[in-house]
């Protein structure tokens, strides 16, 4: 009955033991959580998983960086946030990887600080304030907690292409970012903080703010909240060293284009043309602004595209009635500006491939036009005068632009070349291999080949003048072929072909300069044949010492000590001399084949007493050989045999 006592009701039931198995796993869960409580208490918050951490967990639990402006706690807020975005995914555009980085780390800085929400069974909410502000690693808790907000809506920004809906959620993570920088900033204003990374802080907070406004299309508040992350970081740049503003005038250059973004949707008319002159100087746009600068620029140009209707080349006017080619002529000159004043090469071979994959386009949509057209022409009666259509000579303009496009990418590649073929760099550490001559053959090969397909096009069959301005071009770039195969024959020390190139390329630029005449003005765009003539002129010097010297060096003056009279060493074991011949391929070791030596010849052996032997008489068996013939046969038949 004592089973029964404290159960309501007053009913029996029986009491039972839990399971071994189940004693034991609630015992091991106790003593789990005495150990993480005294761990705890200790302050040290390294409880049994972190003697596990790897170097790199390790070096991210301790303490950052100070700020460095005053005393007190501080913080490299953007240099933190670049360094482990650029380590951590964002160069690929992983934004996935990186929330996940941020969320480890926050587990770690956690655990370490002792500053865990609750336990496994139940979670506890915790605020970071002023009052335990003890660690700069406190304000990187907060930093982490907006970097995993923003993360995951740029990873939701990705995928809001294919799937609209997520678009709610992305604001929703952008917003949770701004909350998460607004205590980060709030918590910056203690006395405890330095000044630097209270700015920080607050453009940090600007940032995401004007993030937030950009995708609600709130243009003005983005703008203004644009301007001061802008300000803020241009004052930090002035007041650092310029290896320590590096980092914040780029995020100033990430900025810029969003805020002429907002002022053109503002009403400002002139930030379209600065917009797209960012655009083509960067090489394209990434981030934030990619898509809708895009948009916007192609909805400009469509306008644009609308009062266009024909183009002039080549002394003909060609009506242009499709949009794509339209929009494709209309940049033309935006682009071709881009490409004059790029600084580096490699954004000139973005602009460039940027050109003609959309000449491409063009050329594809003039061909689908073309077709019908073409079909016309096939079943029409009328007798053409042999004059191309409209249609027909906008595809080859759009051809030409293509190739002459080309030609001006290996142009510029060649350059860039033989740069660095003057500047005769060493090879780097890293393996890269020093340019040669065979790289720029290839080079002026390939403008050959689209130079020979230019006088192909249908309409410029007879134009003298096109025909006269390719021909010059084949020869300045046949010149320069030849030029760089006649180097190619110097590294190996071929002087006669060498020399031969070179005289070769002065008759080339010869040419040249007779075709052209008194009319240098088509000389402008290709590259400069006097400075060629000359550059050949100095090289033939030069060519024609190093094949002296290099004769010399093959019949150098033998000292008495390297004279020798042709024996081999086997003869002159006797007498030292220098031979460089005996360590190389030809050694002259013995005579091969040896030569004739005479030699006494075999005896001849007569047999004199031959003459005087006496040999036995042989009558006997003679006769007895003669009866055993016919008749010893016949005796023998017969049985008459003795």
């Amino acid at each position: 009955m004592s089973s029964a006592q404290g159960v309501p009701g007053g009913s029996a039931l029986p009491s039972r033991e839990p399971p071994r198995g189940k004693r034991k796993r609630r015992k091991m869960a106790a003593e789990r959580q005495v150990a993480g409580s005294g761990a705890g208490s200790r302050g040290g918050g390294s409880g049994g998983g972190s003697s596990a951490a790897g170097p790199e967990e390790n070096k991210e639990n301790e303490k950052p960086k100070a700020g460095g402006l005053g005393d007190g706690l501080g913080l490299e807020i953007l240099q933190i946030i670049k360094e482990s975005q650029q380590q951590h995914g964002l160069r690929h555009g992983d934004f996935q990887r990186y929330r996940g980085y941020c969320s480890r780390r926050l587990r770690r800085l956690r655990k370490t600080l002792n500053f865990k929400m609750g336990n496994r069974h139940k979670f506890t909410g915790k605020k970071v304030t002023e009052e335990v502000l003890s660690d700069n690693r406190y304000l990187l808790l907060l930093l982490m907690d907006a970097e995993r907000a923003w993360s995951y809506a740029m990873q939701l920004k990705q995928e809001a292409n294919t799937e609209p809906r997520k678009r709610f959620h992305l604001l929703a993570r952008l917003r949770k970012a701004v909350k998460h920088a607004e205590e980060l900033e709030r918590l910056c204003e203690s006395n405890q903080v330095d000044a630097k990374t209270k700015l920080e802080a607050q453009a940090y907070t600007a940032y995401l703010t004007g993030m937030v406004r950009f995708e609600h299309q709130e243009w003005k508040a983005a703008m203004e909240a644009f301007n001061k992350c802008k300000t803020i970081y241009e004052k930090l740049a002035s007041a650092f060293t310029e290896e320590q503003a590096v980092l914040y005038n780029q995020r100033v250059e990430e900025i810029s284009p969003n805020i002429r973004y907002c002022a053109y949707n503002i009403g400002d008319q002139s930030a379209i043309s600065e917009l797209m002159q960012m655009r083509l100087r960067s090489g394209g746009t990434e981030g934030l602004l990619a898509e809708k600068l895009e948009a916007l620029i192609t909805q400009t140009r469509a306008k644009q595209a609308a009062t266009m209707s024909e183009v002039e080349w080549r002394g003909r006017t060609v009506p242009v009635k499709i949009d794509k080619v339209r929009i494709f002529l209309l940049g033309l000159a935006d682009t071709e500006a881009a490409i004059a004043q790029a600084e580096d090469e490699e954004t000139k071979e973005h602009l460039f491939e940027s050109l003609l994959s959309e000449c491409r386009d063009a050329i594809q949509a003039v061909r689908e036009e073309l077709k019908p057209d073409q079909k016309q022409r096939d079943h029409s009666a009328e007798a053409d005068s042999g004059k191309v259509t409209n249609i027909q000579y906008l595809h080859s303009y759009l051809t030409y632009i293509k190739l002459s496009t080309a030609i001006k990418r290996n142009e510029s590649m060649a350059k860039a070349l033989q740069k660095a073929l003057l500047q005769q760099q060493q090879p780097d550490e890293d393996g890269k291999r020093t340019p040669r001559p065979q790289d720029l053959i290839r080079l002026y090969d390939i403008i050959l080949q689209n130079l020979a397909d230019l006088p192909q096009l249908p309409g410029l069959e007879e134009d003298k003048s096109f025909l006269k301005e390719i021909g010059i071009k084949v020869l300045v770039y046949k010149a320069y072929r030849c030029f760089f195969i006649a180097q190619s024959y110097v590294l190996v020390k071929k002087w006669s072909e060498a020399l031969v190139l070179y005289d070769r390329v002065l008759k080339y630029a010869s040419e040249v300069q007779a075709q052209a005449g008194t009319n240098k003005n088509s000389l402008k765009e290709l590259p400069d044949v006097q400075e060629l003539i000359t550059q050949v002129n100095a090289e033939k010097y030069s060519l024609q010492a190093a094949a002296i010297l290099d004769s010399d060096d093959a019949q150098e003056i033998e000292s008495p000590s390297q004279v020798k009279d042709g024996k081999p060493l086997s003869e002159r074991f006797e007498t030292f001399c220098l031979d460089p011949s005996l360590v190389s391929k030809q050694a002259s070791l013995v005579h091969f084949p040896p030569e004739f030596q005479p030699i006494p010849c075999k005896p001849l052996f007569f047999d004199l007493a031959l003459n005087h032997v006496t040999f036995p008489p042989l009558e006997d068996k003679v006769e007895q050989k003669a009866k055993s013939g016919l008749t010893g046969y016949i005796k023998g038949i017969f049985g008459f045999r003795s």
